[in-house]
């Protein structure tokens, strides 16, 4: 909470990039799979963003709806709230440029490939819609399941144990068709970049209420339980 902004934006362009990945991965297992299996192949994809995101220390914002939260639950002064203020500010800011920057290249360049297109825009349909109302519901477990893999990949040291609790805590996002904010940007940017979905569309449709719903599902589910759980037992 106390690091320079010039690096919580750098940290979280890069993480808001990187998390680009699971957009990818997961349009690149629907081309070798039927149609049918087509959901199974997405979810196995869907959490390499995170690996690569949570394993080079990026930031996060949904990742920060748990650990800047925790201070602010112990102290709960002004000054703790806006050094919490701050953080999600700067890391949400970068985190939306780098998922923008990373759609915009997919879209606008000669990246991909025609089929891995065609894969992106089904992926990216499928998950960014559902209307406001369920995009919150639906995103309240996104944040829920990312802020749990927070603390639970805090819990070792270990590089495999880490990646196997990314894995379990982010599949199922994709599974069951949760909603998680950035790396959900990044296909919402796509669809709008290439003209298949409007801006409003995806800015008022699916990337606020998929915001507000993760940090609902970190603040609540994951920090105010697990915090609670802790001071009471140390009392």
């Amino acid at each position: 909470m106390r690091r320079p902004a010039s690096d919580l934006a750098w940290s979280a362009l890069a993480s808001g990039l990187t998390i680009g990945f699971s957009f990818l991965a997961a349009a690149y297992l629907t081309l070798w799979v039927p149609a049918a299996y087509a959901p199974a192949a997405i979810a196995a994809g869907y959490p390499l963003g995170f690996i690569f995101v949570v394993q080079a220390r990026n930031q996060l914002f949904t990742e920060n709806t748990l650990e800047p939260v925790i201070p602010f639950l112990q102290r709960r002064d002004r000054k703790t709230f806006i050094r919490l203020l701050r953080i999600w500010t700067i890391v949400l800011a970068g985190n939306l440029v780098g998922a923008l920057i990373f759609a915009t290249l997919a879209a606008r360049t000669p990246l991909l490939d025609d089929p891995m297109r065609r894969a992106l825009l089904n992926v990216a349909t499928h998950g960014t819609n559902g209307g406001f109302g369920l995009v919150v519901y639906r995103a309240i477990f996104g944040g829920w399941l990312v802020a749990l893999m927070a603390w639970l990949v805090s819990s070792t040291r270990a590089t495999g144990t880490q990646v196997l609790y990314i894995w379990i805590t982010t599949a199922p996002i994709a599974a069951f068709g949760f909603r998680h904010s950035i790396a959900g940007a990044v296909e919402a940017f796509y669809l709008a970049v290439t003209g298949a979905a409007s801006w409003g569309e995806m800015l008022g449709g699916f990337l606020v209420p998929a915001i507000i719903g993760n940090v609902i599902g970190g603040v609540v589910l994951v920090a105010t339980l697990n915090h609670g759980q802790v001071t009471s037992g140390a009392q």
